[in-house]
């Protein structure tokens, strides 16, 4: 025992073993409200008048919460939408669009989180798209796409959902290949991430081999550190980067969400 304690200060056993009612009925009530600490967001999609309804568990982790780049990307899927040829996205459906042969785009999101613009690509691209996120995010991810799935089917649309670890050559194996676009926002934010995040690119573009695909990433980001522009210089040596979009500062930030596309320097679009 340390100098200066008495008995009375130690811990009861049978307290922690088998603590009073009144103690388990206020954990079991706390449970209970934890289970309740869940926030549902309406999403209204303007071209396609109907509403996405996302459920988000903050207390969960970042993974189950909804971005301002998530947003960013939706409002310019609905743009695309109403307005086909004149919206930032014009030019990369349009550099894709040679190569489907009438065919649905397939859509891939990485860090798909609550899945709200995975869902929206659905059914705005009528798209077949597939959601992925780390495994512990997928049961909150299906939630989502199963509470909203009378939104894409009338529109064409499918949504898949599958794990997806970054930089794990077995997932993206799982995962295929057959893509001609991928999606992401708000995946810059942890700098032990770049690499894999990259790698995962590298893999699913073709740019490690000779399987050299007509893909493009776009990625709707917020530049909240200095440390992101290290992602963007290791990037720059693998892809040509460009910028889509930048929007304007929200009150009380100084910088917008920007949309990039990234596209392998030895893929060629012509």
């Amino acid at each position: 025992m340390v100098a200066g304690e008495s008995d009375e200060d130690e811990t009861d056993p049978m307290k922690v073993l088998l603590p009073d009612e009144p103690e388990v009925e206020k954990r079991l009530t706390s449970a209970d409200e934890d289970a309740q600490k869940q926030r549902l967001q309406d999403n209204h999609i303007h071209s396609i008048d109907t509403t996405v309804v996302i459920r988000q568990l903050p207390s969960q982790g970042l993974s189950f919460q909804l971005w301002p780049a998530a947003t960013t990307l939706v409002t310019l899927l609905d743009q695309l939408r109403s307005h086909p040829t004149n919206s930032p996205l014009s030019p990369i459906l349009s550099a894709l669009s040679n190569d489907q042969d009438h065919r649905p785009l397939r859509i891939l999101e990485l860090g798909s989180g609550t899945g709200l613009v995975g869902i929206v690509a659905a059914a705005t691209l009528s798209a077949n798209v597939t959601v992925t996120d780390l495994p512990h995010v997928i049961p909150n991810l299906q939630f989502n796409v199963e509470m909203n799935s009378h939104i894409w089917g009338p529109h064409g649309g499918t949504v898949e959902v599958a794990p997806l670890r970054w930089g794990e050559a077995d997932d993206v194996e799982l995962i295929g290949r057959e893509f001609d676009l991928i999606l992401a926002s708000d995946v810059v934010y942890h700098d032990h991430l770049y690499d894999p995040l990259l790698q995962s690119l590298r893999m699913l573009m073709g740019l490690e081999g000779a399987d050299n695909k007509k893909m493009m990433f776009v990625m709707a980001h917020l530049r909240r550190w200095k440390k992101d522009s290290a992602f963007f210089r290791k990037a720059k040596k693998l892809f040509q980067v460009e910028t889509l979009h930048v929007d304007r500062p929200t009150q009380g930030s100084r910088v917008g969400v920007v949309t990039y596309s990234f596209r392998g320097k030895s893929q060629n679009f012509e």
